[in-house]
Parts: C-alpha cells; structure tokens; sequence
C-alpha cells in the first residue's frame, strides 16, 4: 500500500511543514480545523479540511486517538502523520493505525513503547555498552528507595520520569532532605503529563552540554546518523536554540557518538526518523539520556547542513523504501542556528504571553529559512504551544553562521505579543555563546539579564507610540498624517495639533 493522502494529526508550524514536503511528492493532505483556530494558516495548505469545530469533548482533538483514527477513515487518508504531538511517541495509537490498515508515519509500536520507557532505554543501552550515568536499574516506587540509591551514586542526583520527555517530571535533587518533596513533585507531574506517575533516579551531571544526533532507519535493517545537533540552550530542560554540528565535537568523538546512536537504534529494530540524546561533560565524556521515536523541533538544522529533507524521509521509509542514503554518503556542510521564536514575555520569566499577531515580518535573505504557522491577523491561543516561528539561518561557519543570525533576528518586526527576540539578540551578543563554552546552565549561570534591547529598537518603539497616537486622535481630521503613504507633515503643524489636544 503507498500513502495518497495524510491525515495531519497536529497543528500549527509541523502542520505546514508536513503539507509542504508532501506537496512536493504530490501526496494529498487532510487539515483539522478546531474550533480555537477556526482560521488556522495550516488550513489553507491543506488538499481536505475536517470541520471538528463542533466538537465539545474535553479531550482535544489532537490527543484523542480514537476520533483521530476515525477521521482519517472518513477522509480516506490511508496514512497519518502524528508531527512532533505527545501522539508521535505513543505506541497504542501507531498500533491501532496499523490495526485499522492506516500507515502510521513514524517507528513501530514495539521500538516507540521501548525508547519511551526510558528505564527499558537505559537496561537496552548498558546491554549494549552505551555509557550510561549511574543510577536506578528500573522505576522506583518511594522516596525512601531514591534516598538509599542517592546516597549510593552521590549527591546530586535527578529524578526522571520514565515516560514522555519535554522536561516535564524531572527535579534535581542535591540532599537527602529535598528528596521527599521532589520526588512527589516529579511524580506528580509525569501522571498528569504522562498519565504514568513512574520515575527513576540516575547521576546529575552538572554543567554538560546536551548533544544529540539525528538517525534514520528503514524497514531492511539500515540505520545511518546524519551528525549532531547542539541543544545546550535550554531553559528548565526546555530548548530554546540549537544548532548543527556542534563546536564541541571533533570528527573522532563524532564518529564515535554517532556509531553508538546508531547502535542502540539497531538494537531496536528501529525505523523513521529518531533522535538520541547524550550528556557530554567538560572532559568529554558522553552519556546516553534517552532517544526521542519523532521528528524533532529542530530538525532544520540538520536539514540545511546535509541537503536532506527528514520529512520526506519519514514518508519513504513509511512507504517501504529503502534508504537512499549510506554513512559515507552524509557529508555536513557549513554551519545552522535555530531559534524558537515563541510568544513569551522573557522579562517575565519566560511567562507564556498569547495574544492576536497584528504584524509579522520575517526576513528572506537567502542565508535564512522560516518555519512558521502564523500570519498577520493569526492568534496564539493559550490552550496550545506558544510557537510563533522558528528562524533558521545558515552560514559557511559558526561565526559566519551567528553574524547571519544576527542579521535576521534584526529584521524580525512582530507586533501584537511580546516574543523571545530580546533574549536571543542577546545571546547571539554574549561572549560564552560566541566562544561555545556555554553548558545547560548557560540561563540559570551565566546571564546578568535575559534580554537585549539596543538604542535603535527604542526610538523604533517611540515612534511607533507617537503614530499610533496621531493615528488615533487625528483620524477624523482633513489633515491628518497619512503615515502608510508617505505624506509629510510639517513638525510645526504636528507640535500644534497635539497641543490642540
């Protein structure tokens, strides 16, 4: 059976990107149309729309397998795309896609419930020799039991839940008496993230860099990694830039981390795109975290650097194929940086800030590439992510790369919701990213503020402050400024009208 049409189970910027690459293959996609985002502009990328805008179920759509399934078939899509969603990583809704003769874009329900279960994960990777930090051999029922493994591997330590990801369900734990309370805390939240309330306990590493490395694998066995992604810049286990490859890394500990990806990918039968995730300290040392069974966020780094479309990829191998790609034909060239642009108030502590877009301007140099669900007049709705857009810029090296990046993020103008820009202006201006010293705790370390605001952009907010007002009061008077065709007004007459006033 080959995919005609995709039933895209998600939303927003995935959304698009998935109906643009199967455009390309000239494969059909269905929309989902909620009843938040009834005028999404993932909708209007889409061959079918399915109006759910009816539907009062508390489960939204998205995270409801059954109605899912059930729209795929009365759409006729014989394949579903699950994006990037907590869907992408569950193991019963790609099984009951294959029950229901739908192919499910992703890994197999067997490889998904393994890499999931991130204490199956963990016994996969030491049978097979993957360096991995001391800690619980399986799930731990009480803080008790975490204390005495605590005070066995040293202090500190973190608690993990054994499903799901996106740093939910982790506390860092640095002595006995925090261990109760935190362990409750993880617990907790992994049950109401996860709807499992297990969790392990494992080695803190302090100060690492998060590295990670992009796989793909078919369904005959072959498995290749197309290099490393840098994820260091996290706030809260939650990632706010990456780029592609790391300084970091050398070719040999490349090689070397990359084989182990590899590895542990094979030592499920593994198929799609996946990521795994490793730890490396200050003396190189690298340990398995876990490996994420989806497309990833920023996967476009990854993409600009190897040619290689991941999409794409994902739907050939769901299709049957075979890898068109071998090791030694994976060649990275140059250098990606991504931000993730998301409506948030940095100011505030990364406060999420949802609001209508009122104007939204992204640059089109030819060194960068926008991923983005939103438009002018687009609203980010608070019951969803609060992605805006994600700013891809390239260039021949790092530093060349971050010039670029600086560039762009100076062309970005979006108004109606306070953005994570003033955070990355800074970063792209801050000596420790410059150099790549930067660790995890870059954030939580390093940073005497978390924003940037230069000169320019405040006599930029000052003018915008006196035409809104002029426009606002002057907007009945034959002789107003006519600001969006260029019509001057004499700075004599203006003082005169607003003393008028």
């Amino acid at each position: 059976m080959k995919i005609k049409r995709i039933l895209i189970a998600n939303r927003g910027e995935i959304a698009v990107r998935i109906m643009k690459t199967a455009r390309l293959m000239k494969i059909e996609t269905v929309a989902v149309k909620t009843a938040v985002e009834t005028n999404a502009m993932y909708l209007a990328n889409a061959d079918v729309i399915f109006d759910n805008t009816e539907d009062v179920s508390d489960i939204p759509v998205f995270l409801d397998i059954e109605k899912l399934i059930a729209i795929a078939l009365k759409t006729k899509a014989n394949a579903i795309h699950p994006g990037y969603g907590f869907l992408a990583e569950n193991a019963y809704f790609a099984q009951k896609c294959i029950d229901n003769d739908i192919i499910f874009i992703g890994p197999s329900p067997d490889a998904i419930y393994k890499m999931g279960n991130k204490t199956i994960a963990r016994k996969i990777a030491l049978a097979g020799g993957i360096p991995m930090a001391m800690g619980s051999e399986g799930n731990i029922s009480n803080e008790e039991e975490a204390v005495i493994i605590a005070e066995k591997i040293g202090y500190p330590v973190i608690i993990k839940a054994a499903s799901g990801g996106g740093g939910r369900g982790m506390r860092i734990v640095r002595k006995s008496d925090e261990m109760e309370k935190m362990f409750l805390i993880a617990s907790k939240e992994a049950e109401k993230a996860f709807n499992d309330p297990s969790v392990f306990v494992e080695k803190y590493i302090e100060n690492p860099k998060h590295i990670e490395f992009q796989i793909l694998g078919d369904t005959k066995g072959n498995v290749i990694h197309l290099g490393e992604r840098e994820c260091s810049i996290q706030r809260k286990h939650q990632k706010l830039l990456e780029e592609a490859p790391s300084s970091a890394l050398d070719d040999n500990l490349r090689e070397q981390m990359g084989n182990l990806a590899v590895q542990i990918a094979k030592a499920v039968d593994y198929y799609s795109a996946g990521t795994v995730e490793f730890l490396l300290d200050s003396d190189k040392n690298f340990y398995f975290m876990e490996m994420n069974t989806r497309i990833q966020v920023e996967h476009p780094v990854t993409e600009i650097i190897t040619g290689i479309d991941l999409i794409e990829q994902q739907i050939r191998i769901a299709n049957g194929e075979e890898l068109r790609y071998k090791q030694s034909d994976i060649k990275l060239n140059g250098w990606a940086i991504e931000c993730r642009i998301n409506a948030e108030d940095v100011q505030a502590g990364f406060a999420p800030d949802p609001g209508k877009i009122q104007n939204f301007h992204m640059p089109t140099d030819a060194c960068v590439r926008v991923d983005t669900g939103v438009q002018a007049g687009s609203s980010i709705v608070a019951s969803y992510d609060s992605m805006v857009a994600k700013l891809i810029v390239k260039g021949k090296n790092r530093k060349d790369a971050i010039k670029n990046c600086k560039m762009a993020l100076d062309k970005v103008w979006i108004k109606g919701t306070k953005t994570t820009l003033p955070f990355f202006r800074m970063l792209m201006r801050h000596q420790k990213f410059q150099d790549g010293s930067f660790t995890t705790a870059f954030i939580e370390k390093d940073l005497e503020k978390n924003y940037y605001n230069s000169e320019y952009e405040e006599m930029l907010a000052a003018w915008l402050a006196t035409k809104l007002f002029v426009e606002e009061n002057f907007k009945d008077n034959s002789n107003s400024i006519d600001f969006e065709h260029g019509k001057e007004m004499s700075p004599w007459l203006l003082n005169k009208r607003i003393n008028q006033f």
